[in-house]
């Protein structure tokens, strides 16, 4: 079985690394592919060759820029059967979602080739006679982008577009779990002659060795990494010591509010479906369901009716599957023991709460507890994983004192036909992201960002562009 090569300055090539890491099929516990453990010495010649290419790239016409990340875009769109494969192969993804999610990172890159065209400075009143204040928006520069792997492919495509239309160029690494869709982007690029050599760069390995000195590269201008609030620390950290702008996604817990007033059948549907995509391994599943007493014995049971039809299996194998396994043995692990530390405090199990029955593979049961105490470990800390637990609250505002009490802020919901009751908990909770009546997704037009522990800075829509620009502030004067 054959390495994967990394790429760097327009090139495939071999790591420096003597070690390499198996890259494991969670479904099966199959090999299906090796990586190199990637080096120091990789990173520096992958950030020299993107910094080489940088005043070349950010001089490029934006309108060029952006037709090459449409390029891309399309590029993907031709192969996409490919990607849905390899996201069901190496993350254990279903079929729809992954599915789902190459359509959204297509959509991704055409979205962004439009703003070639709006990236936008001002022009601002001086205080002073016979002088203009004028604005200018410029590429940050050197991109280092960690891509984490439960969403491989659109959180590669939230990194690599948006940099290069912005025109920065960037060094790309991916998990060590799910390399491979990011090695077969990177054949497309491969292919694009229209793209410079040095603008895109990507290699291998673990995060706590490339992370670490991707971070810490003086010649990195900002590290966009999407992961837990435990590796976000360490590239905080390590950013310090050259003062590098850090763009973080982390972790999430959140909470899923439903009211008394709320349509129960829609609230199961839709918490069903936030808290078991991608197999309950997304910083925006719902966490933890906060649900009125009056209504919580009829709520519960539609919910346990709605995670009971989820079937749980080999996505490669069976397309109607609607959850895979978690993506390794020690995730599996994880989210067990916080589950059998909840039922030992007390906590009971609606549905599910052991291994599905397969001989091989990560596979959970999707999971639903009650009697759940405020203060345990599974209310506080992410689950990342199909594991649910129920409070009831009689006070919309305790639920929303609850929702509250986390050190996390990433996304919340709410479910509620009162359009007073929404507003409140609107105007009322501390989190990036909330939803009203409806699953937890973003769109690429809006913002993905959190508040607290759950990150710095933000992606998508023309806020998300802005992360990747720096000012530059001109006092003209001129002769009268």
């Amino acid at each position: 079985m054959q390495t994967q090569p990394i790429y760097i300055n327009g090139k495939y090539t071999e790591s420096t690394a003597t070690e390499t890491i198996d890259v494991i099929n969670p479904a099966t516990e199959q090999v299906i592919s090796k990586i190199a453990s990637g080096t120091e010495e990789d990173v520096n010649k992958a950030v020299k060759a993107a910094s080489d290419a940088q005043y070349g790239w950010e001089h490029t016409p934006a309108v060029e820029r952006g037709e090459i990340v449409r390029k891309l875009g399309e590029k993907l769109e031709v192969n996409k059967s490919k990607f849905v494969e390899l996201l069901q192969e190496e993350q254990g993804k279903d079929f729809e979602l992954a599915n789902g999610e190459v359509d959204m990172a297509i959509d991704f890159f055409k979205y962004m080739s439009e703003w070639a065209r709006r990236i936008e400075g001002d022009i601002i009143p001086s205080d002073r006679p016979n002088e203009n204040i004028l604005l200018y928006k410029k590429p940050i520069g050197v991109i280092g982008g960690i891509v984490p792997w439960n969403f491989p492919v659109f959180i590669l495509a939230r990194k690599v577009a948006t940099a290069l239309v912005t025109g920065c160029t960037i060094v790309l690494k991916p998990s060590q779990k799910t390399p491979n869709t990011a090695a077969e982007f990177t054949k497309l690029v491969d292919e694009m002659e229209e793209l410079p050599a040095g603008v895109y760069n990507f290699i291998t390995g673990k995060g706590s060795t490339l992370g670490n000195a991707l971070a810490s590269h003086p010649d990195v201008d900002m590290i966009s990494m999407t992961g837990s609030v435990t590796a976000g620390t360490k590239v905080m950290e390590a950013a310090a010591q050259s003062i590098t702008k850090v763009n973080l996604e982390l972790g999430g817990k959140a909470p899923a509010i439903v009211t008394k007033h709320a349509d129960l059948d829609l609230a199961a549907k839709h918490i069903t479906t936030s808290r078991l995509a991608n197999n309950g391994q997304a910083c925006t599943n719902a966490e933890r369901i906060y649900v009125q007493e009056e209504v919580a014995e009829a709520f519960t049971e539609k919910l346990k009716q709605s995670f009971e039809a989820v079937t749980v299996d080999n996505p490669l194998q069976n397309k109607q599957a609607g959850m895979g396994p978690l993506v390794s043995k020690d995730r599996l692990e994880e989210v067990e023991e916080m589950l059998q530390t909840a039922v030992k405090e007390g906590a009971e199990v609606v549905t599910g709460g052991e291994r599905a029955n397969k001989e091989k593979g990560f596979f959970l049961q999707p999971t639903i507890l009650k009697n759940v105490k405020h203060d345990s470990e599974i209310i506080k800390e992410e689950i990342f994983g199909p594991v649910v637990p129920i409070v009831t609250f009689n006070e919309l505002d305790d639920a929303i004192q609850m929702g509250n009490d986390t050190e996390y802020g990433l996304s919340s919901s709410v479910y509620t036909d009162n359009v007073h009751e929404a507003m409140h908990v609107v105007n009322h909770l501390k989190f990036g992201e909330t939803y009203v009546n409806r699953e937890n997704f973003e769109a690429v037009q809006g913002y993905h960002a959190g508040m607290r522990k759950s990150g710095l800075g933000g992606t998508d829509g023309k806020h998300g562009v802005e992360d990747f620009l720096v000012t530059q502030v001109v006092y003209m004067q001129y002769k009268q």
